[in-house]
């Protein structure tokens, strides 16, 4: 197996980026402050002298005007020749307004043609901006058609003068980095058929890319840690990203297993890893993030923002669970982890490891295309660790009980429960929070909408009203709207705009009603909840029922799972339902014990239950991305979402021209919104994938026109949106 994880597919391009080159300032370009301030930039040429070496320092100003994504040269004045480095911070004076920035790079001459003005100041003289992450943000803004400057906000923390200072290297100058780490055994990577061949190639240096599919249960943060360990035993840097605090915390604990902790006698000794998390502080993260920027630490492991991490001698990234929505960044240019990550180890020649329970057709395309290879277990060691699966209700279960196929608890999950609390506790997943999460009419079952007025003064005078769907927070609670709040009592009381009724039903039940019944039908059962605010991070292996929602299961030796209300999953309006369904089916059931069993109430016939019936999310995601082929959906397609007000959209859709497929644009179909403009449209726009490139450059172009026009109206570009609907 060794021969699998070589070379041979290192030089695939799937992200449809051209080679990263220097955006070059045009010759006719204007230096801001050209047609004013003369006599400042009289006084400053009588003040100041430029440096003797490469006078000229190339700027990318921290500007979101499309436009302006360009660097900009300006004169390094000689006082400011040492600090003035390569990926320093610094205040350029643009426009007539101080202005922060990054220094790019030094240069002998400027194709400029008119007077460079001198830069202002140093903020501080740490390359925090390295040539890789540079290079890399610049490849992820044209991916996704957005500015390096945003790219630069997500990649590189803000600055924390106090903790640079008292944290400045102490290292030798020719100190080479920590010591290495002791190279650890193979452990549980043993149990797939290619995980020491993948860990030796690791170790070797080579661009393995796996396409991982774990198998159940609590081994995955160890088999994680041991592929980070062994690239640093190499001298390698390793990134490793998952979805939450919560996955990052077993990380952490299984790196700390591994890696040593540093010597306190040696002063340059730096620690063998470092996590980066939102609740660490602004000082003691920017500490963290100056270790892995000096190269006092080779490994980082981390939430979303921990992609860009600046590890030197990049040798391994890892995401786990690549599906979880939380590894999409919401802020612009809106880039996915996933795709970050795949793009940078492409660039670094690095390898690769990302994957989880589950498997999205994302990553499929990417086994397809050769550029990854597919990472799992043999059948027969899955059989002895995955835990029996089957539908709540089989033709066996509908001939002894009727209502087994209708029945929210049907009598085989009660009777599964029952025995299994004897062993342990038992996972209830529901898909829903709160109580009653939806409500219809208890007579002609019409969804009970909220009737009261919205509060804009278009929108009060076409008589519309906010028609938002309600739910019931508790047994003795008043309906209220999920969209604005109010009360169903507000308006005079609720009653059914198809009937007239005033009573009504459970539509969609929650967890908090979930725990309800089922303490009603197991009394003297302890009965526990995660979710929502309060999240359990582990309970104890004695014998409970454990009420979660999705992405909030405690850890536990779980004896039994029931997976609830199926339908409200596979039901929902997204083209990613079955996939995200099959994914938060595995994740609940890989904590069952092996041995134990998994009841799933969905109907047995979907291609989603047959996946978690046979545990094989891999047929599954091979036959989505078919499918997606066949109508044109992404990943087979390159799609961009373009939302704003009517004008906005439809000047961007003007500004790229005829070569794409447009679809719409169409009103926004969301609840109503203060800061909501009353034409806000959305329009999609496809591409073949081989033309992805060529559509962000377009959509940049765009919106560089509009910018530079100063047009009115704000229109969201969104490349590869997470969700079509």
């Amino acid at each position: 197996m060794a021969d699998e994880w070589g070379e041979g597919t290192a030089g695939l391009l799937l992200w449809d980026t051209p080679p990263l080159t220097r955006a070059e300032p045009r010759k006719d370009a204007k230096t801001p402050g050209d047609s004013r301030g003369k006599g400042k930039r009289a006084r400053e040429a009588r003040t100041h002298r430029p440096a003797t070496d490469k006078p000229v320092a190339r700027i990318l100003v921290d500007m979101p005007q499309a436009h302006l994504d360009r660097p900009f040269d300006y004169l390094v004045p000689e006082k400011l020749a040492v600090q003035a480095r390569p990926g320093a911070r610094v205040r350029v004076r643009f426009a007539g307004m101080l202005i922060d920035g990054f220094l790019i790079e030094r240069a002998d001459d400027s194709d400029h043609q008119g007077t460079l003005r001198y830069l202002e100041r140093v903020l501080s003289a740490e390359p925090v901006l390295t040539a890789e992450i540079a290079g890399l943000a610049r490849a992820v803004a044209d991916r996704y058609a957005g500015t390096l400057a945003d790219v630069l906000r997500l990649a590189v923390p803000q600055r924390h003068a106090a903790t640079e200072a008292e944290t400045a290297p102490s290292a030798a100058p020719g100190w080479a980095g920590p010591d290495l780490l002791p190279r650890p055994d193979p452990g549980p990577w043993a149990r797939y058929p290619a995980g020491p061949s993948f860990l030796a190639a690791v170790a070797a240096g080579r661009p393995a890319r796996a396409a991982w599919t774990a198998l159940p249960g609590a081994a995955w943060p160890d088999e994680i840690a041991r592929a980070a360990v062994t690239a640093a035993s190499a001298g390698r840097g390793a990134v490793i990203v998952v979805p939450d605090a919560r996955d990052l915390a077993r990380v952490d604990e299984a790196l700390a297993a591994l890696v040593p902790p540093p010597n306190p006698l040696l002063p340059s000794a730096g620690p063998g890893y470092v996590t980066l998390t939102a609740d660490l502080g602004p000082a003691e993260r920017y500490r963290r993030w100056l270790a892995a920027l000096r190269g006092e630490t080779r490994i980082v492991a981390g939430t979303r923002a921990a992609m860009f991490a600046p590890v030197r001698d990049l040798g391994l990234v890892v995401l786990w669970d690549d599906g979880d929505d939380l590894h999409a960044e919401p802020r612009a240019p809106y880039p996915n982890a996933r795709e970050v990550l795949a793009l940078r180890a492409h660039r670094a020649g690095a390898a690769a490891l990302i994957g989880g329970f589950a498997r999205t057709a994302e990553m499929t395309r990417l086994v397809r295309s050769g550029w990854a290879r597919h990472l799992g277990p043999d059948r027969q060691t899955l059989r002895a660790l995955a835990p029996l699966v089957k539908p709540a209700a089989d033709e066996g279960d509908l001939g002894r009980d009727g209502a087994a196929m209708t029945a929210r608890l049907p009598a085989l999950a009660l009777r599964t429960a029952r025995q299994a609390l004897a062993a342990g506790p038992v996972l209830v997943q529901v898909p829903r929070r709160g109580y009653l999460a939806a409500i219809a009419c208890a007579r002609c079952r019409l969804p009970a909408r909220c009737t009261r007025q919205p509060g804009t003064a278009a929108a009060r005078d076409q008589g519309t009203q906010c028609n938002g769907p309600l739910r019931l927070a508790g047994p003795d609670a008043t309906p209220d709207c999920r969209w604005c709040g109010a009360l169903a009592t507000d308006a005079g009381g609720w009653h059914c705009q198809g009937c007239g009724h005033d009573k009504l039903r459970a539509v969609v039940t929650g967890a908090a009603r979930t725990a309800e019944e089922l303490g009603r039908a197991f009394p003297g059962v302890k009965v526990r909840t995660s979710g929502g605010d309060l999240v359990l991070p582990r309970v104890p292996s004695q014998p409970a029922l454990v009420i979660a929602t999705p992405g909030a299961e405690p850890l536990a030796d779980y004896a039994a799972a029931l997976l609830l209300d199926g339908w409200a999953l596979l039901s929902l309006p997204s083209l990613r339902a079955g996939e995200e369904t099959l994914r938060r089916w595995l994740a609940a059931a890989a904590l069952v014990r092996p041995g134990g069993t998994v009841l799933v109430h969905a109907d047995a016939a979907l291609a989603a239950t047959q996946a978690l019936v046979r545990w094989d999310p891999v047929t599954f995601a091979e036959r989505d991305l078919a499918e997606r082929a066949e109508l044109g959906f992404p990943p087979a397609v390159r799609m961009a979402a373009v939302t704003g007000e009517s004008t906005a959209v439809a000047s961007v859709i003007k500004g790229i021209g005829p070569a794409f497929e447009v679809l719409g644009p169409v009103p926004l179909d969301q609840p109503p919104s203060a800061s909501q403009a009353a034409d806000e449209v959305r329009a999609l726009i496809r591409a073949r994938r081989g033309d992805g490139a060529a559509l962000a450059k377009a959509l940049q172009a765009a919106q560089a026109g509009r910018s530079a026009r100063k047009e009115g109206g704000g229109a969201r570009v969104q490349l590869d949106p997470p969700d079509l609907l």
